[in-house]
């Protein structure tokens, strides 16, 4: 690791922790010549994932696209960010250990829905409503009435 103060080649390892809920290691280091201290941070290199969209084109995964949805399905909701946090990175982990390169956005979605459902039945709604894209009263009328009809 070269120093980005002077470049020097060596440097030490002053103090090592875990951040972002062991996801990464967060290092002190100091440079063997320059003796100024800097922060480096160490990740699992995850595989890239691709999301197939509905109309086959194809995109790289964006978990802030997933958090926006759940935020807009649950504003002004009983929700925690902390709840939709967990939601996001329960996804995230189930894609990653699935071990698929591609996933469509279909599935995304129903991994949100099936998760909202079980939160904050208003919150899924609004996220179906427009996941589904319905068409009109009728349909969501139906959604509301499997809603209902599951309890």
């Amino acid at each position: 690791m070269h120093c980005p103060f002077c470049d020097f080649p060596e440097t030490k390892v002053v103090d090592s922790r875990p951040t972002d809920e062991g996801q990464a290691i967060r290092r002190r280091r100091e440079c063997l010549r320059c003796t100024k201290r800097f922060t480096t941070y160490e990740k699992i290199e995850k595989i890239p994932l691709i999301v197939v969209k509905k109309d086959g084109n194809r995109q790289l995964y964006d978990r802030n696209k997933i958090l926006n949805g759940l935020l807009k399905a649950c504003e002004k909701r009983p929700v925690s960010l902390n709840v939709i946090e967990e939601i996001v990175n329960d996804i995230e982990k189930e894609l990653y250990n699935s071990m698929e390169m591609e996933v469509t956005s279909q599935q995304i979605g129903q991994m949100v829905m099936d998760r909202l459902k079980k939160i904050d039945e208003v919150s899924y709604v609004r996220f179906a409503s427009v996941y589904r894209q319905f068409k009109d009263i009728n349909t969501f009328m139906e959604e509301l009435k499997k809603l209902l009809n599951e309890k």
